[in-house]
């Protein structure tokens, strides 16, 4: 009896040591397995790694490159005077009006050396740099030089003539649009720039002195400014006006007699004398 009961008790203490050390052998077991899982990647984890890595060894994606537009010199420009005064020797070199240089000029720059257009167009003339580059100047920089440029854009200016047989209109439409767009379109440059920029040019030669017949020229601008807005307005009706109200037709809806508006018979029996209808609705 005594055997049992102390076989009981030391069975009582074997569970309450178990009970008590439990937490610590099941915290040391997970704490082994974290150890020596820690080193270790998932395969998620491995794939999502050599991912990342991947694309940071992708070649960047290259952004749109802006062309940056050539730089003004450092150093004072030209006065307007010294750059009239320039022209003369020039013109006569080549053998072009004066007043169509000045002209050209008043118009591109304003006298203005250093000018630079959005487009890339550079100095008094505006010239840009592949153009320039069919006249043997290859710098840009060079543009810059008030007696570079204006030697280039006259002698431009030259070959232009001669192309379209000393027809100023052409010449000018060609000097600012391109002679492809001239060419392409038979001289019909609607472009409101080009517009605006021949008719610019002419006025500014007229006012020095020019004489040659431009006239014409200034007609044919307003008839292709006037071709312009109407194809604009045929637009506009074309996207917001009906085209069926365009066909309205009118028909009588009595006898000849009764459309005699004395004899027409008022009440609220009585026909209309016209009606409105569209074509091709009943």
């Amino acid at each position: 009896m005594t055997s049992f009961s102390a076989d009981r008790q030391q069975v009582r203490r074997l569970a309450f040591l178990a009970l008590a050390f439990w937490p610590l052998v099941s915290w040391g077991t997970l704490a082994g397995k974290s150890a020596s899982t820690e080193g270790a990647e998932t395969p998620q984890a491995r794939t999502e790694s050599a991912k990342i890595e991947a694309d940071s060894l992708k070649p960047a994606e290259a952004a749109p490159v802006k062309r940056a537009l050539p730089a003004a010199p450092n150093r004072p420009r030209p006065s307007r005077a010294e750059v009239i005064a320039m022209i003369p020797a020039v013109a006569a070199r080549h053998g072009v009006e004066e007043e169509l240089v000045r002209a050209v000029v008043a118009a591109e720059s304003n006298y203005n050396a250093h000018a630079v257009s959005r487009a890339g167009a550079v100095g008094l003339m505006q010239l840009m740099p592949p153009t320039a580059a069919d006249y043997g100047v290859t710098s840009v920089a060079d543009l810059f030089d008030p007696k570079i440029n204006l030697d280039t854009g006259t002698r431009h200016l030259k070959r232009l003539l001669r192309k379209y047989d000393n027809d100023y209109g052409r010449v000018i439409m060609a000097y600012n649009a391109g002679e492809g767009v001239v060419d392409r379109t038979n001289s019909q440059v609607t472009y409101l720039e080009t517009l605006n920029y021949t008719e610019a040019v002419i006025t500014y030669y007229r006012r020095n002195g020019g004489t040659a017949p431009t006239q014409v020229a200034l007609n044919q601008v307003r008839t292709l400014r006037g071709t312009r807005d109407l194809g604009k307005a045929r637009r506009l009706m074309k996207k917001y006006l009906d085209p069926s109200l365009l066909s309205l037709k009118v028909k009588p809806t009595l006898d000849l007699r009764r459309l005699n508006p004395a004899l027409h018979e008022v009440g609220p029996e009585s026909k209309p004398m016209f009606e409105l209808g569209a074509t091709g609705r009943p």
